[in-house]
């Protein structure tokens, strides 16, 4: 069976994610909040793609295959 790492690490995108949805939550519902918590999203999205990027790597550097 494969052994599963966990990150103790917190990627940067998230921790200005999370900020961005701070700060929309203390605006009213409008543009302003909109464009905050769409700009937290890509983030969000940036940091999977980075932590889909590293775990491909350890992989690589394992000897495992790519598969899967």
């Amino acid at each position: 069976m494969a052994r599963m790492e966990i990150s103790t690490e917190t990627s940067t995108w998230l921790l200005q994610a999370r900020d961005f949805l701070e700060e929309a939550r203390r605006l009213k519902p409008g543009p302003a909040r909109n464009e905050l918590r769409q700009t937290a999203k890509v983030l969000h999205e940036l940091a999977k793609l980075e932590a889909k990027k590293r775990h491909n790597g350890k992989k690589r550097r394992n000897g495992q295959s790519q598969r899967g």
